[in-house]
């Protein structure tokens, strides 16, 4: 069975965040306003995504 993916895009800067968000959205593979990136959607890339909700767009 094949794993889902999800797509997450990058919506703010960074600058102005704590180091841990720094390095999650890092860890996400995002790195500039505006870039995208696949993912397996595992229960860790969810967490991940979580903790910087307000910071990226989930696409379909």
């Amino acid at each position: 069975m094949a794993n889902k993916q999800i797509t997450v895009k990058l919506k703010k800067s960074v600058i102005a965040c704590t180091e841990k968000q720094q390095a999650t959205v890092r860890g996400l593979g995002l790195r500039r306003i505006g870039s995208t990136k696949t993912l397996e959607n595992t229960p860790a890339v969810r967490g991940m995504i979580k903790q910087v909700i307000h910071m990226v767009d989930i696409l379909k």
